[in-house]
């Protein structure tokens, strides 16, 4: 609860922190509303692959002209990692080659580096995160996003001494929506194709939000930063509002759906049957701990918790989060104290490509939120024993055989370049990481 004046002592010496933002899309954006309103952060330079776009959000989110003069604009994210006397990185691309690659530039230039960009952070992160603790700097998840937020309420349970039985987010979900493609997504939206046109979106990557692939990412991201297991055949996305967690959300054995205790878990806002969930969770997270003792079980229905009927199960959640306007706590929580807003210590869970349909010999696969798969969320010992291709690399390459609907496609599925840069990152990891199973 220090980080304001820990910034303000740093305005006040004339050192503020610099952040080089590399993505200037709606995350990168919203981080840079804030900025003006931030002395003592200061954002010199801008990486994005449209300049002139980047330019054109500083001033949508309200930055003048002086302080748009003063902004290095540049395509290139290797020249500005390595140039200039930056604190911190902010990796917001959402590409998973290119996020490494940044990562790795940040980590050799000893600068700290704040992964906005996820769907790198599951592929790879594991490893790039031991890689900057080696090298002295900060590998951090992004406060803001769903995955940071859920490992501080984690965090919290466990420093109050409470066993943590589930944690997770809330979406809006139902079983078909895994086999929707960019042109059935809108609907779901309650949008038309030139409603979102208009606003800007991207079918494909609004699709990924829609068919489980962005939750099966943030629950992996999750379980590899929190040591939590992951559901041994992928996510459930129970229908679950927030007075329903600690009896919904607890194991089986218990009287809920879970599998066991220790578990990361994606709650839907719909009823089975398209029904809104009462209170729902849909923007939120949560974190369901257990009463260690009698008297912890008592201060729970004293202090007036939602328990369970046991009174052992309590939930505690966030009922929205708000990404980028949220970010200056992970940049500054790395850049004056030295530490993560999360980040992976393990790898507990893998995200693996399943097919949307019956998949031929020949087909080119499009990735995460495309026409051809979707990503599940699986234990990181069982992808690795069966060689589940990830969906971070299940974009641009070749089938070489037949995949049935709703098979997991593995590497020997596909047409890959051994060569290939993140490729073989990933090869590393995953040899890196076998023998923790």
């Amino acid at each position: 609860m220090n980080l304001f004046r820990l910034l303000q002592a740093r305005a006040s010496a004339g050192k503020p922190v610099r952040v080089a933002l590399i993505g200037a899309g709606k995350f990168g954006s919203m981080f840079l509303a804030q900025v003006p309103h931030t002395p003592g952060l200061e954002v010199p330079i801008i990486v994005d692959i449209d300049c002139d776009r980047a330019r054109e959000a500083c001033r949508t989110v309200g930055w003048d002209a002086e302080r748009i003069a003063a902004t290095v604009f540049t395509d290139d994210g290797a020249r500005a990692i390595a140039g200039g006397a930056m604190d911190v990185v902010v990796e917001a691309t959402g590409n998973p080659a290119v996020g490494i690659k940044h990562a790795r530039a940040a980590i050799a230039a000893g600068k700290h580096i704040v992964m906005v960009n996820v769907e790198a952070d599951v592929l790879a992160g594991p490893l790039l995160a031991e890689e900057a603790r080696k090298a002295g700097v900060v590998y951090s998840l992004a406060y803001g996003d769903q995955p940071a937020l859920t490992a501080e309420m984690v965090d919290w349970a466990r420093a109050t001494g409470f066993r943590v039985v589930a944690a997770g987010k809330g979406t809006k979900y139902l079983p078909a929506y895994h086999d929707v493609t960019p042109d059935g997504v809108w609907q779901h939206y309650g949008l038309t194709a030139g409603e979102a046109q208009s606003a800007g979106m991207n079918p494909q990557m609004f699709n990924s939000f829609l068919d489980g692939t962005k939750s099966a990412i943030e629950m992996a991201a999750i379980a590899n930063a929190c040591s939590l297991d992951v559901p041994a055949d992928g996510l459930l996305f129970p229908p679950c509002g927030v007075d329903d967690l600690p009896h919904i959300m607890r194991p089986r054995s218990r009287g809920g759906v879970l599998e066991r205790s220790g578990v990361v878990e994606v709650v839907s806002s719909l009823e089975r049957d398209g029904r809104p969930v009462f209170r729902d969770l849909r923007w939120g997270v949560y974190v369901v701990l257990e009463a260690p003792n009698d008297y912890a079980a008592d201060c729970f229905r004293q202090y007036g918790l939602k328990t369970d009927a046991s009174g052992r199960f309590a939930a505690m959640y966030k009922p929205y989060h708000l990404i980028g306007l949220e970010l200056n706590v992970s940049v500054l929580s790395a850049a004056l104290r030295g530490e993560p807003t999360g980040q992976p210590h393990g790898f507990r869970g893998d995200v693996a490509a399943v097919a949307k349909r019956n998949l031929r010999a020949g087909e080119m696969l499009d990735g995460e939120g495309g026409y051809t798969v979707w990503g599940k969320l699986l234990p990181a010992a069982a992808t690795l024993k069966t060689g589940a291709l990830p969906i971070g690399l299940a974009h641009r390459v070749k089938l070489k055989h037949d995949i049935a609907h709703g098979a997991v496609v593995r590497w020997s599925d596909v047409e890959f370049d051994p060569g290939n840069e993140t490729v073989k990152t990933r090869k590393v990891m995953e040899a890196a990481f076998a023998a923790q199973h």
